[in-house]
């Protein structure tokens, strides 16, 4: 029999062979361990060389490499989860649109409290004290920032008033304003008509124009309204009355 020493060179050959057929077996072994090139075939890792093991003294150095296979790159019930979320987005956003909404506020029963009538030299002056409602229906504070409100006697104008910063209104509640406005007539036919001492009642019809200035959630809102009320401008009077409005 031939010593495999006198033939160094068969002897380096076999051992390469076996060290390729473990390589092989532990490649095998852990086959999962690498990564995919264009053409489908698998590359041993370059950190754990297909061992599945990392180098001792280096884990904080090295990347740990998650087998292809592994249940965590596979999450279940994802349909599910994606379902649910889209459901709840819809559900909040839907929420939001509610709640945020713009909704009406509206200004009702103009209602005259009182009136104080002057008598001075060739005119008469007037005090009258309105009430006014204002609802809001939003689920939001609303801000009512400027009132404008002007008296009209056959098309003249014979008082005004204007209010900044008037107030606020809670959400979905309704709030009263008073609002006091000075007139003065100096027409004289109404002038003799307000002192002649012949006439019992001396009505006299108002036109009011009123404009309400709102704003919430950076949305500005103007509210008008025309309404009339009759007064009698012959004497104090303290009895509330009104007169149907006209929006």
């Amino acid at each position: 029999m031939v010593k495999l020493a006198q033939f160094p060179s068969l002897s380096k050959a076999r051992i390469m062979n076996e060290n390729k057929e473990k390589g092989k077996r532990r490649l095998s072994k852990w086959l999962d361990y690498g990564s995919i090139n264009g053409e489908g075939q698998w590359d041993p890792c370059p950190t754990c060389q297909g061992t599945g093991r990392i180098p001792r003294g280096q884990e904080a150095q090295l990347v740990a490499v998650i087998p292809c296979s592994d249940q965590r790159l596979k999450p279940r019930h994802t349909k599910l989860y994606v379902c649910i979320s889209v459901v709840l987005c819809l559900l909040v956003c839907s929420l939001i649109l509610f709640f945020l909404f713009p909704r009406s506020v509206e200004v009702s029963s103009v209602t005259l409290q009182s009136s104080q009538i002057f008598f001075v030299p060739d005119k008469v002056d007037m005090i009258i004290t309105n009430k006014l409602n204002l609802s809001n229906h939003n689920f939001v504070t609303i801000q009512v920032q400027d009132l404008d409100l002007q008296v009209l006697i056959y098309e003249t104008v014979v008082g005004k008033t204007k209010t900044s910063n008037v107030t606020t209104v809670n959400p979905r509640s309704q709030k009263t304003l008073t609002v006091v406005t000075s007139i003065t007539i100096d027409d004289p036919g109404l002038n003799n008509y307000c002192r002649s001492a012949s006439i019992r009642i001396h009505t006299l019809f108002l036109h009011l124009q009123m404009t309400i200035k709102v704003s919430y959630l950076s949305h500005a809102e103007q509210l008008s309204m025309d309404t009339y009320e009759y007064i009698d401008c012959g004497a104090n009077s303290t009895v509330p009355h009104s007169f149907p409005q006209l929006h």
